[in-house]
């Protein structure tokens, strides 16, 4: 899948939005799953949005539902996470994420992806 670049990230006030992007350099983008994880300080990686090779199967974790969407341009290669009502606790650094071995939305462990973005700042005040 190649080189992962995200963007987007920065700081912002609890309730407000912002959407994180990420450019795969990969030439069979449109075949594997992609995910957004996030890690804060001293914790291991958690998937936060999974997206099915085609866009159709998305995951969630429970404390994002309702208020994070994942979403996907298979012709641009590009996945994509808007973030809205951002909470303080959603502060952590955001990686994207490419699997080899998942096409739907199965992998949810960070062992399960292949290829990993740089990694974005998300900070929310309260």
């Amino acid at each position: 899948q190649g080189q992962l670049v995200e963007s987007g990230g920065g700081t912002v006030q609890a309730g407000k939005s912002l959407r994180l992007s990420c450019k795969s350099s990969g030439p069979r983008f449109s075949s594997y799953a992609m995910a957004w994880f996030r890690q804060y300080p001293g914790q291991d990686r958690e998937a936060v949005a999974i997206i099915s090779y085609n866009g159709e199967l998305t995951y969630y974790t429970d404390s994002v539902k309702g208020r994070f969407t994942i979403s996907r341009d298979n012709t641009e290669n590009m996945v994509y996470l808007q973030m809205n009502n951002l909470k303080p606790e959603d502060t952590a650094t955001y990686y994207c994420a490419s699997s080899l071995n998942y096409a739907s939305t199965g992998g949810r462990r960070p062992s399960d992806y292949h290829y990993w973005g740089q990694g974005t700042q998300v900070t929310v005040s309260s």
